[in-house]
Parts: structure tokens; C-alpha cells; sequence
């Protein structure tokens, strides 16, 4: 697959490769979950024969081996020899400022979070060489990992050494609808819909699996989801690896409660039932604020610390993908029963996929830079939806609402019904706006 999108990304680390050559050295923090394409955005920003880039990445290996791997790297790419004497990571950062007194060069450590199980004074000594020497220096130094929880606090928590020492922290985040869509047309120019939604849904935005299956042929919904339950799909472990890269082995109870959201438990007090009633509250907490896996929901206007009506969602379209059609049957795929999986997966999708059209027209909407609010809107009698909209939008004019039903197929669709709820969000928390309604079905994605 050719490089798509990161327009703004490559230009903000070209910019500050300059400052870094041209003033002085620069730290950028550069994260985003595992498959989203941080090495090659790298690479195609720095990779560009302007300059040197030393490119390190830290496997899981023993320190001195580590070095060993450098060596070899900073020998090719800046002409130096590493003295052999040298055998730690903060001898060879230190060999390395030294060098950036006089030649500029970027180098780029992947999966940096990894020194914590291999050293972990290595953050400290990495403080002091670049607290010492960042001034009179012109190295650009780019710093990637890919299990964000520990990414975050490497440079976020006030109590470990680098707080505080980052230029720039870069996000990277799923491709936006815009590109999916791009994607795909150049792949199968004559797509369904159906295979858009697919496509959206199964890969999350995340460039790997976009390219996993569209490189691989599967241009159609049928085909992708064929794919995702064969024996030869490599997505079938997937969520697994990822989630236990953050989590470490100790995931269980995470996976648990994933799973329940994942299957329409979005409450509290549901996902606590379906595990048996125990408490979940900091397991919750967790999964929102130390691995950003799940986010919270409330009806548009709601107050943002109400906590009533308040749903949880599983933010990663894969990961709920995921869980709702792989690890939910993960006793078939022990089985090697993958007829029967892919039974499933083409029965159950279309159904499915219909509540993540909703979050797909929310998402597109929110793109268009349109509306400064996009959310859903629900009132609950007994612990029931009682009213619920699928969209409503404000407007950046803070006059006009967009109020939308979303539906598969038009002949789904009750005018009288949604009338209804039109009237009933004027009455509660509209009623100061015009209001545009909408039905929005697979023809309009």
C-alpha cells in the first residue's frame, strides 16, 4: 500500500528538525497504538537523504546487544566509530551528543518504553546527558513507542525523570473517514457501500490492517469478513497481543469487561452483572484514563460530571470488532471450527454494523468542521431508553441543530416515530434552535 495522508504530521517533524539544526536540539515524543504507522511516518518525514537519521530500535534483548545493534547503525549512517568500550545505552547517547556538537543528524529510538524492562536508570541517565548538553547541541531526537500507557508516563508523570523534557509530543490517530474512503476506491473503485462500512469497522482507520486487507484482495465486505474468520488471518490474535502488550499479563478482568461493552452492556450496573456482580469502579477508571481503551458517554447537554445516563464505549473500532465477533467466539477458533465463525460473522454483521453506522456518521460529521458539538441524546425511565436520537449536532453558528436518524435501509425507517423524539429534544434541550432534521442510510456514507 502506498503512503496515504500524515500530510501535517511530516511537516511538523521536518519543522522541528529545523529548529533543532538551526537553533538547538529538539526532544519529540511521537505515540499511538501499536499498527497505526509510527516508524513509517518516520521514515518517510526524516528519511529523506537531507540529513543523517539513525533509526534504533529497542528490541528485547540484553543491553549490551542493544549497543551492539547501534554500533553498526551509527557507523553506516554518520560515519563514526563507536569506541568498543562503550557498553550501555547512556555511554552511547553520551558518544552521541558529543558527535552533535559538530554534525547534525536526527535520531530516532522505536519502542523507547522498552528500556523499562531492560534498564530502568537508563531514563535518568538519558535526563542528565540531555539536560547537560541540549543547549549546545543540534541533534533531533525523535522518541516512539507504541504502548502508550508507559509512554505516558515516562514523559507525563511529574515523578520519573524525563517529565517536563519533551519539545513536542505528536499523537498519531487513525486515519480519518476521508482517507478509508480513498483507500478503498483506489483498491475497488466500484465499492458498496456495505464494503466502506466494512472496512471502517474491521480496521479502525489503523493503516496495518487497512493494509492488511486490502493488499491481500479482500475489497468487499464478504471478502473481509472471510478473511478476519480463516485460519490464516493474523487478526485473530491480534487484540490479544495488542491489549496484553499494555496490560501485561494480568488482563483478565479487563478483558471481561471489554467484552461485555463490546455486546451492548454499556452501564456500569450492566457490566458489573454480567461479571458476577463485583465492583469494577477502578478497573473502569483504568481502562478511560490509564489505557484510553473506553470513554465515556452522556446525552448531548448533559452536565460532563453527571453521573447519571452515563454509557461506556469501547473507542477502537477494531478492538470492539474484536471482541464482539473474535474473542466472544474464541472456543471455535480453539476448535478450528472457522466454518462456523465465518457463519457467524456473516450472519451477525449486518446487524451490527448498523449501530456503528451511527458512529461512522458521527465521526464523518464531526470532520466537516461544521459543528461544534456531535453526540447522541437519550432519556432513560427505570434503567430503560425511554427516547433516544441517534445524532444531534450543533452547529459552529450556535443557532442551528442537525437531530438525525441513522438506518441500514430507508424502508426501516418511521417518520411518525422520529417526529416524536424531534419534538421531545426541542421540548428538553433545543429549544432555543432551528433545527435541521436528517435520515442518514448507507447511500449517504
Amino acid at each position: 500500500m502506498r503512503f496515504y495522508n500524515r500530510e501535517h504530521e511530516i511537516a511538523e517533524l521536518r519543522r522541528i528538525r529545523e529548529l533543532s539544526f538551526g537553533q538547538n536540539s529538539r526532544m519529540t515524543v511521537l505515540t499511538g497504538r501499536r499498527r497505526i504507522g509510527k516508524t513509517t511516518l518516520i521514515k518517510n518525514a526524516l528519511g529523506d537523504n537531507h540529513t543523517p537519521m539513525l533509526y534504533f530500535f529497542v528490541g528485547r534483548k540484553a543491553e549490551a546487544a542493544l549497543v551492539d545493534d547501534f554500533r553498526e547503525e551509527i557507523r553506516t549512517k554518520i560515519g563514526a566509530d563507536l569506541p568498543t568500550e562503550i557498553r550501555t545505552i547512556a555511554g552511547v547517547f553520551q558518544f552521541l551528543v558529543q558527535r552533535a556538537k559538530n554534525q547534525q543528524f536526527s535520531l530516532v529510538i522505536d519502542e523507547f518504553q522498552e528500556f523499562q524492562r531492560i534498564n530502568s536508570s537508563i531514563f535518568s541517565d538519558l535526563q542528565n546527558i540531555w539536560d547537560s548538553h541540549r543547549q549546545q547541541t543540534t541533534m533531533n531526537l525523535v522518541l516512539s513507542g507504541s504502548v502508550m500507557s508507559m509512554m505516558r508516563k515516562i514523559f507525563t508523570d511529574a515523578h520519573e525523570p524525563l517529565f517536563g523534557r519533551s519539545d513536542n509530543i505528536i499523537n498519531l490517530r487513525p486515519f480519518r473517514v476521508s482517507v478509508i474512503k480513498e483507500i478503498l476506491h483506489d483498491y475497488n473503485p466500484h465499492y458498496r457501500p456495505d464494503d466502506l462500512l466494512a472496512l471502517y469497522i474491521i480496521s479502525g482507520g489503523i493503516p496495518k490492517y487497512i493494509e492488511l486487507l486490502c493488499d491481500n484482495g479482500h475489497h468487499t465486505a464478504e471478502a473481509m469478513l472471510r478473511f478476519v474468520g480463516s485460519n490464516l488471518s493474523p487478526l485473530l490474535d491480534e487484540g490479544r497481543n495488542l491489549l496484553i502488550g499494555e496490560m501485561g499479563r494480568d488482563y483478565g478482568i479487563y478483558f471481561s469487561i471489554l467484552l461485555a461493552i463490546a455486546n451492548g452492556k454499556t452501564s456500569q450496573a450492566e457490566i458489573a452483572t454480567t461479571l458476577g456482580g463485583i465492583s469494577i469502579g477502578g478497573q473502569l477508571e483504568k481502562l478511560e484514563n490509564v489505557y484510553n481503551l473506553i470513554a465515556k458517554s452522556r446525552p448531548l447537554m448533559a452536565k460532563p460530571n453527571s453521573k447519571t445516563n452515563v454509557r461506556y464505549n469501547i473507542t477502537d473500532n477494531f478492538l470492539h470488532f474484536w471482541f464482539r465477533f473474535v474473542e466472544r467466539n474464541r472456543s471455535l477458533i480453539e476448535l478450528e471450527n472457522f466454518d462456523e465463525l465465518q457463519r457467524i460473522l456473516l450472519r451477525d454483521f449486518p446487524t451490527y454494523s448498523g449501530l456503528m453506522l451511527e458512529r461512522y456518521f458521527r465521526q464523518k460529521l464531526a470532520e466537516s468542521g461544521e459543528f461544534c458539538k456531535i453526540g447522541q441524546w437519550w432519556e432513560s425511565k427505570q434503567g430503560k431508553a425511554a427516547c433516544e436520537v441517534d445524532i444531534v449536532g450543533i452547529r459552529t453558528d450556535e443557532q442551528t441543530a442537525l437531530v438525525a436518524e441513522v438506518k441500514r435501509q430507508t424502508q426501516n425507517y418511521n417518520h411518525s416515530t422520529f417526529v416524536e423524539k424531534v419534538n421531545r429534544l426541542k421540548t428538553k434541550i433545543l429549544s432555543n434552535y432551528t433545527i435541521e432534521t436528517r435520515l442518514l442510510t448507507l447511500d449517504d456514507m
